[in-house]
């Protein structure tokens, strides 16, 4: 199995293409479901949040205001990147679990949809591909304030705190181009979709697994030879 990093840029359209993704039927582990996750009630990072953000960022059922934390990391670099560190640890080890049990399913690929992918840099050493969905700058910016009534400033803002689609673009090997049309980028989607279940690559990582796990189950047991004779 192999790994394909999926990301984008805040309305970029990297949401609609995982789903078109997931109409195929690719696995797709979804960080941002992930990050709601590990800040349940009472986990540790939501104790984490808590005390370092206050009790103000919590909603009358105990459970975090994303969009009142959002507005606090936007216009604090220093408390996004506290909130980052908080986070993405767990995030991480609750993909891992995840991507385990697809490998143990025995599935060719899995795309990670990570939206600071590029951003963090700390899976992009474990992916073969990575794809970027792009959009150009005028489309993001409405696209934006349309989908969370927001102002041009604070769109920019938003914006402005992320690493520029531009940039994600040029560190991609992959680019789903997303300025226009649904079906356009479906059919972008489409051609994506047949080069990975084409390639080849999960034979190679699987045989690796395979020879890792025989090389240590060889290991064990010669260990179990030495301590019984």
């Amino acid at each position: 199995m192999f790994l394909v990093g999926l990301t984008g840029g805040i309305a970029s359209g990297k949401s609609t293409v995982s789903s078109q993704l997931k109409e195929l039927g690719c696995p797709v582990i979804d960080a941002d479901v992930v990050a709601r996750k590990v800040v349940e009630p009472q986990s540790p990072a939501y104790r984490l949040i808590v005390r370092h953000f206050g009790r103000e960022i919590l909603l009358d059922n105990g459970e975090i205001d994303r969009r009142k934390l959002g507005q606090i990391i936007f216009s604090s670099p220093e408390k996004r990147k506290l909130l980052n560190s908080i986070t993405h640890p767990e995030i991480h080890k609750e993909m891992f679990k995840q991507i385990l049990l697809y490998f143990v399913k025995g599935y060719r690929y899995v795309i990670l949809d990570v939206p600071l992918l590029f951003e963090t840099r700390r899976l992009t050493r474990f992916l073969t591909h990575t794809v970027v969905v792009y959009c150009d700058p005028a489309t993001q910016l409405s696209r934006l304030m349309q989908r969370d009534g927001l102002s041009q400033e604070e769109a920019e803002q938003r914006i402005g705190a992320q690493m520029p689609l531009k940039e994600k673009r040029g560190l991609a090997n992959h680019v789903i181009e997303n300025s226009g049309s649904r079906e356009d980028t479906h059919r972008q989607v489409l051609r994506l979709h047949t080069k990975l279940e084409d390639s080849m690559e999960f034979l190679v990582v699987r045989a690796i697994a395979v020879a890792a796990f025989a090389g240590l189950s060889g290991l064990f047991l010669y260990t179990v030879r030495l301590l019984v004779s």
